[in-house]
């Protein structure tokens, strides 16, 4: 199909970078801006539906399988096939695409990257660029580089041997201020998708491959028909043939995880399969049900393992729901970061690793992340030895799993409380954090973790609780806010004595902390902490 007759791209209003006319060209805006006329107004009502589900959700505590969908659920249908470069996934790297990170990601053994425009990347008009850029350049095998800082040189491996790109846009609540169509601002969501097919679909084809997607921060079925229709329309306007598009949902939400049949239905031209997102997951159960009363107060987020009740119906309910309808089930995080001085600490993190990943393995999972070159090894041993020589286990339908509605949203089945070093932990974390952020970088070691977006808002969604639930800690405190004003002017204090005053009147410091506290003690909830700190992002 010819494309349509060019409408008026998009504007640009920025300061010129390297090479952007590569990425930013007079057709690529074209179609941005195509993209968002025919399909912003949707969004703009699905985020007003978002807001009226939470709102009967802070009216009942109450969620349940959609009843108007049961025909979708009981129905027999399949999603169309893996492709061939997404059949085997059994361990995926994730993180953001700098240039330094496309390489060794790309050469890291594992069998898919999630090049990431979303939580571990912080939406500096420079991220957004030239991580276009940079993908570009390593499809075309030209994004050999040598570190100016330590001389070293990084160079991609034979094609045979590089990880598949699935690329995970921004989500559908952020907007992109530097474009602009009809004097309004383009969804970050419609510039990184627009930007990415329009430049690589073609490519990757050539390549063997496709235009993969990872789709973040989904809430319902109608968010991801929407992407179908936007799939549709790419597809055509460029003239590939449909289903060319392969997407993979998130289920990081916890109105998603009562869709999941729903979801994969919608997209099932274009379906990959789920994933199961720790970190959002749990931040996700907070905001809906955050004045729901002790009943859904969570512990400290590290007392939240995969193994809780309510974790547990999740995740087996996803590798039921996927394999019923042929999709990939992909399994969550190994986000420890090995240290190069301390080989007692990753030993027992080793071991931490395996046991999560032998636990995914024998659950039926058909791959999981992690975000470390030196972790792919281990996920790879624990999926190695469950499919052998087979390149998923699909075929492991989980008949054997049943979960009420109930079970999903079953916080206090876990045998856990807040403590007040939970509070102190994510305070420490939501601050070192968002100082990285407003800096421009969205992945970020700490405490030897990778810490991204996701982890800083359960952090800050936490504190929210607690002081709203009245929580009392094990020491007899009371979470209160002028406690959490304590423990962080006492962590300001901290980083200064730590890093030495330099390089903390370098930093941001004082900002990230004052926008920590607001996002966690404002009466008024804020939906992203994302969103008030884009409105300091310089860049």
């Amino acid at each position: 199909m010819s494309a349509p007759a060019p409408s008026s791209p998009a504007l640009v209003d920025a300061e010129p970078l390297p090479r952007q006319d590569e990425v930013l060209t007079e057709a690529a805006l074209t179609f941005v801006a195509e993209l968002h006329r025919r399909f912003t107004p949707r969004r703009d009502e699905l985020l007003a539906r978002r807001a009226a589900r939470r709102a009967e959700i802070a009216r009942t505590s109450h969620l349940d399988f959609l009843p108007d969908t049961a025909q979708v659920r009981e129905g027999e249908w399949q999603v169309a096939p893996a492709p061939a470069a997404l059949n085997d996934r059994r361990v995926e790297i994730t993180g953001p695409t700098d240039r330094k990170m496309t390489v060794n990601a790309l050469n890291s053994g594992a069998r898919v990257w999630l090049a990431d425009f979303e939580d571990a990347s912080a939406p500096t008009w420079e991220n957004v660029v030239l991580g276009q850029l940079n993908l570009i350049d390593a499809y075309e095998r030209r994004i050999d580089f040598t570190d100016p800082r330590t001389g070293k040189s990084y160079a991609l491996k034979p094609a045979e041997q590089l990880a598949t790109v699935v690329m995970r846009p921004r989500g559908w609540h952020l907007e992109e201020r530097h474009l602009t169509v009809d004097g309004r601002a383009v969804p970050g969501a419609l510039v990184d998708f627009g930007l990415y097919f329009f430049h690589n679909a073609q490519r990757l084809i050539d390549l063997g491959k496709g235009p993969y997607f990872y789709l973040p921060k989904t809430e319902s079925h109608l968010e991801a028909r929407l992407w179908n229709d936007i799939f549709v329309f790419a597809q055509d306007y460029v003239g590939i043939p449909q289903g060319t598009v392969r997407a993979t949902v998130l289920i990081e939400t916890i109105t998603a995880a009562y869709e999941m049949e729903e979801i994969l239905y919608e997209l099932r031209d274009h379906a990959a399969g789920l994933n199961a997102g720790r970190w959002d997951y749990l931040f996700s159960i907070v905001k809906n049900f955050r004045d729901g009363g002790e009943k859904f107060v969570l512990p400290d987020r590290n007392a939240v393992t995969m193994t809780a009740p309510f974790m547990r119906a999740y995740t087996e309910l996803l590798v039921r729901t996927c394999h019923k309808r042929g999709a990939h089930a992909i399994g969550g995080m190994a986000a420890f970061i090995p240290s190069r001085k301390d080989a007692e600490a990753n030993r027992i993190a080793f071991e931490k690793v395996k046991a999560d990943k032998d636990r995914e393995a024998n659950d039926g999972f058909d791959g999981s992340w992690v975000a470390h070159p030196d972790l792919v090894p281990i996920a790879m041993a624990s999926f190695d030895a469950v499919l052998g020589d087979k390149p998923n286990q699909k075929d492991r339908l989980r008949e054997d799993v049943s979960v009420a509605p109930g079970e999903l949203i079953a916080i206090d089945s876990l045998d856990a409380k807040p403590t007040y070093e939970g509070l102190v932990g994510a305070v420490q974390v939501g601050i070192r954090y968002i100082e990285a952020w407003l800096r421009g970088l969205g992945a970020v070691g700490i405490f030897g973790l990778m810490e991204d977006a996701a982890t800083a808002e359960i952090s800050r969604s936490q504190v929210w609780q607690w002081i709203n639930a009245g929580v009392v800690f094990e020491n007899g405190e009371r979470a209160t806010a002028e406690l959490a004003r304590r423990v962080a002017d006492a962590e300001l204090a901290a980083i200064r004595e730590e890093i030495g005053e330099e390089a903390f009147t370098a930093g941001r410091w004082q900002e990230a902390h004052d926008l920590f506290l607001q996002v966690s003690l404002d009466a008024d909830y804020a939906d992203f902490l994302t969103l008030p700190a884009y409105d300091r992002l310089t860049g």
